[in-house]
């Protein structure tokens, strides 16, 4: 039931309060496939990035409406995930496949 790890990360969220909890208390953030779970994305992360994760947090984002005239549409459901890695580690998110 191992899935290939590039499945599961999709991608790194480099928002300003992402970037704050990765230099103050060493806590990455992904955007990751809907299907994977916390265990899932833990051995992706150690396996990828050869760094301990100490907790793996998930939430499930939900799409927004939107309209445009009168056409209306929703974006899809994505799931988060926030890394946190053993002190004295560091994750280089521009190591990320693509």
């Amino acid at each position: 039931m191992t899935r290939y790890i590039s499945g599961i990360l999709i991608s790194p969220i480099l928002s300003e309060k992402s970037v704050t909890q990765k230099d103050d208390e060493n806590r990455y953030t992904f955007r990751v496939a809907v299907t994977a779970n916390k265990t899932e994305i833990k051995k992706a992360v150690e396996e990828l990035f050869k760094v301990k994760v100490s907790a793996v947090n998930t939430v499930k984002v939900h799409g927004k409406y939107h309209k445009v005239g009168r056409h209306e549409g929703r974006r899809s459901d994505w799931k988060k995930a926030i890394i946190t890695v053993k002190q004295g580690q560091k994750i280089d998110v521009t190591d990320l496949p693509k």
